[in-house]
C-alpha cells in the first residue's frame, strides 16, 4: 500500500486535485495509508485507518487559533517573550521550522514580520491553503500579510539567505519518538510517517546561529535535553515545553 494519495472529496475538486498530484508526484485517488483531500473546506491531511482521528488542515480563521488571536494573552505569552517581543520592539522572524504555522501566527498577532520555512512538500502545501484562506478573510487579513511562506530544506535557504537578516531565527524540530510523550496527538501522528525525526537538528541550530543578527530561539518539549552545540544564554520553562534562547544581541526599539 503506497504511504499517502491525492484524493477530492467531490467531482468538483478533480481538476485541481490532479494538478496538485501532479505536482507534487502523489498518485490520485489509490489506497494509501493517508490522504490529501481536497474540497469545500480547503486542503486537509487524514488517516484511513479504523478508527483513526479527524482530519488536520490549517484554519488562522476560525477554532483553536480564532480564540488565541482574540484572547491569547498579548506580549505576556512565553513565545513573545522568547523572542523578545516588548514595548517599541517587534523583531523580524524566520520560523525555520514552520510545521502547521501555529507559532509563525501568533507572531504574526503580535505584529511581528514572520517568514516560514517548510521542508515537506505536503505540509507546505496544507500551509499555503491555510495562509491563502487567511488572506481573504477580513478578520485574518492584516495578520497574514505579515506571513511568508518558503518552502524547501531550512539549512540550505539559510546558507545562501537572500532575503533581509532575521533578527530572530525560531526553531522547533520534531523530537526524537517516546512512548507516553506528547507526540502522540494526531497532528503528530499524521506527521511523523511524512516528516520523520529532525536528526538534522545540530545543524538546523549552528546554521540559524550563522544567519540570526540578534538571537535564535529553539522550543523543546519541557525535559527534552538542549539542542547539541552550543548552551543556551538561558531558558524559559512552561508547563510542558520550553524555550531555549541563544542571545547574539541585545533587541532595542
Amino acid at each position: 500500500m503506497t504511504l499517502l494519495s491525492i484524493h477530492p472529496l467531490s467531482s468538483n475538486y478533480h481538476q485541481q486535485a490532479s494538478e496538485l498530484a501532479q505536482l507534487l508526484g502523489l498518485p490520485l485517488n489509490k489506497e494509501a495509508a493517508f490522504a490529501l483531500q481536497l474540497g469545500d473546506m480547503g486542503l486537509q491531511l487524514q488517516e484511513l485507518a479504523d478508527k483513526a482521528p479527524g482530519p488536520v488542515r490549517v484554519d488562522f480563521v476560525e477554532g483553536a487559533l480564532a480564540h488565541r488571536r482574540q484572547f491569547g494573552g498579548g506580549t505576556g505569552q512565553m513565545i513573545a517573550k522568547a523572542v523578545g517581543v516588548q514595548a517599541g520592539v517587534r523583531p523580524s522572524i524566520l520560523d525555520a521550522t514552520a510545521g502547521l504555522g501555529r507559532d509563525a501566527f501568533v507572531l504574526a498577532c503580535l505584529e511581528c514580520n514572520v517568514v516560514m520555512i517548510e521542508r515537506q512538500p505536503v505540509i507546505a502545501k496544507l500551509l499555503e491553503d491555510g495562509l491563502a484562506r487567511a488572506l481573504a478573510n477580513l478578520d485574518t487579513q492584516i495578520i497574514a500579510q505579515r506571513m511568508r511562506l518558503l518552502q524547501g530544506d531550512a539549512i540550505n535557504l539559510m546558507q545562501s539567505w537572500q532575503l533581509e537578516t532575521p533578527q530572530v531565527v525560531h526553531l522547533d524540530p520534531m523530537f526524537p519518538h517516546r512512548e507516553k510523550s506528547a507526540l502522540v496527538k494526531k497532528e503528530m501522528r499524521l506527521f511523523r510517517p511524512l516528516v520523520g525525526d529532525d536528526l538534522d537538528a545540530p545543524k538546523l541550530l549552528s546554521t540559524a546561529l550563522a544567519l540570526a543578527s540578534h538571537r535564535v530561539v529553539v522550543k523543546r518539549p519541557r525535559k527534552a535535553p538542549c539542542i547539541e552545540g552550543p548552551k543556551p544564554s538561558y531558558s524559559l520553562e512552561g508547563k510542558s515545553s520550553r524555550y531555549d534562547v541563544y542571545t547574539l544581541k541585545t533587541l532595542k526599539s
